[in-house]
């Protein structure tokens, strides 16, 4: 009887299943698209200096998702499903363009202007991440997502210098995609435009919903 109502309670843990679909995919795309790729560039990228002390918000990122995901997912589990669904809507629109339009960075340092531990950890960064499938920006937009899950969640709703955080947080995660020359300035736009875009479907639009159905009139 206990397992069968934690599974009752914990049912929206089947959103994780996604990752039965997203990593294949991934994986896929980031062993075949290694040549032939439209390079992504934007003229301000020229003009963004390489600053490896962004790494470690850069890094800080897998945490952030892992730790946000889990707090909603057993704090608000309405908050933690829409975010669910603007973060799996996001990604699959990801993986097609980047099916469909292949496409890939040139805007990594040829050598690094210092030597330090932070450029070492960019190293291991640029080696175990391919210069490739950056358009939009999955660490922009999925920055986004949880950001706006986590400060719409009721358990933090007057905890402002935490909101406060989060945001500058996630600034810093989105500057550190083009100071590590990880990112284009246009797949930054392009993560910020997605979600904007996912936004109006997944929560404006329930927003409204909720408030027609509120000023109904009873019969």
């Amino acid at each position: 009887m206990e397992i069968k109502k934690l599974l009752k309670k914990y049912n929206h843990a089947l959103v994780f299943l996604y990752g039965l679909i997203y990593m294949p995919w991934f994986m896929y795309l980031e062993k075949h698209v290694t040549t032939g790729y439209f390079l992504i560039h934007s003229p301000l990228d020229d003009y963004i200096p390489f600053v490896e002390y962004f790494v470690i918000p850069y890094l800080l990122w897998f945490l952030f998702i892992a730790a946000g995901s889990f707090y909603l997912f057993f704090t608000d589990k309405k908050e933690f499903l829409r975010m669910a669904a603007f973060l799996i809507a996001g990604m699959t629109i990801f993986l097609i363009i980047c099916t469909v339009y292949p496409n890939g960075l040139n805007l990594r340092p040829a050598e690094f202007p210092r030597e330090n531990i932070f450029t070492d950890l960019v190293r291991y960064v640029y080696s175990a991440d391919t210069p490739t499938n950056v358009l939009p920006s999955m660490h922009v937009f999925n920055s986004i997502g949880l950001c706006i899950g986590l400060t719409r969640t009721e358990s933090l709703k007057n905890r402002t210098w935490i909101r406060l955080s989060i945001h500058l947080f996630t600034l810093s995660i989105i500057l550190s995609t083009v100071f590590l020359k990880q990112h284009s300035v246009t797949d930054v736009i392009a993560g910020v435009v997605l979600s904007g875009i996912l936004y109006q479907f997944i929560y404006v639009r329930e927003r409204r919903r909720a408030h027609r159905l509120l000023h109904q009139p009873v019969i």
